[in-house]
Order: C-alpha cells, then sequence, then structure tokens
C-alpha cells in the first residue's frame, strides 16, 4: 500500500509522519503519536469516543483519514489545559467510567466555543453525537450550561 510523509499539526505541534493511505487519524494518533485519550470504540462513527476538534469543529477521528488532516489545526484532549468545560465535567460528576469523557469533553468544547449562547435544544443536539453507557446525559448537560452560565 502506498505511503504518504507529512505534517499534522496537533495540539499545536507540528508533527511529522508516514501513513498509509487509509490510516484513519484515530490510528495515528494513538499508534504513532502516542495520544491515547480518542479511545477506539464502534471505530464505525456511531460512539464519539474517539472526537477530537479540527479546526474547531468536533471530529470522529475513526472516520477521518490522517492524509485529510494535513494542514489542519487537530486538537486532542492531551492538548486542552484546564479547561471550564473539564473542571465542570468534574464539579459535576459528568462521567463514571470516564471512556467516553474524552470524546465528550471535546464535542462539548466545540458547542461552547461555536455557541456560546447554545440553548437547551441545542446542546441536547450536539450531545446526541456522543454515546455515554453508564451514567445520564442529566450531569453533561448540567456541566455544558454551568460553563455556558445557563445554571
Amino acid at each position: 500500500m502506498k505511503t504518504y510523509t507529512g505534517t499534522l499539526n496537533v495540539n499545536g505541534e507540528s508533527r511529522m509522519v508516514t501513513v498509509r493511505s487509509a490510516d484513519t487519524l484515530l490510528y495515528v494518533l494513538r499508534r504513532m503519536l502516542g495520544l491515547t485519550g480518542s479511545k477506539p470504540g464502534c471505530l464505525n462513527g456511531d460512539c464519539g469516543a474517539c472526537t477530537v476538534n479540527v479546526d474547531g469543529w468536533p471530529m470522529k477521528s475513526c472516520l477521518m483519514l490522517a492524509v485529510e488532516a494535513v494542514g489542519k489545526e487537530v486538537t486532542t484532549i492531551e492538548g486542552l489545559a484546564d479547561t471550564p468545560i473539564q473542571r465542570a465535567f468534574v464539579e459535576h460528576f459528568a462521567f463514571q467510567c470516564g471512556y467516553c469523557t474524552p470524546g465528550f469533553i471535546m464535542n462539548c468544547h466545540s458547542l461552547i466555543e461555536r455557541h456560546p449562547d447554545a440553548d437547551d435544544h441545542t446542546i441536547k443536539e450536539w450531545l446526541e453525537s456522543n454515546i455515554c453507557r453508564c451514567t445520564s446525559y442529566f450531569e453533561i448537560e448540567h456541566a455544558v450550561k454551568s460553563v455556558l452560565k445557563k445554571e
């Protein structure tokens, strides 16, 4: 299979990688760059455990080829440093086992950045893209609303 050598901008750092044309962004982040915060769940875009931000938008990294990320800003959970949504997840007990938490935090971080005046409908709609099997979405919604100052 053909390979491509290029630079990925991940968490503000330029990283040189050699990837196969079929390598997903999730695979490259975890296996080549050692960034294991994005989790493999369903591997078909349903669960959202692998969510990262690409140019500020949430993206399921299991669905994106690594070569598609060249020239874009990729942020993983490791690239967020003590953001309000991270603190809110802790304060509102918005997780249990934690497997899906990085994906939810990345999604919620984008939501807050893109829609600082998000209403209940918008919040619920954005949360539909991620699945948590351990806790209710009630705590996650409250975490988001606390950052948006809706509570």
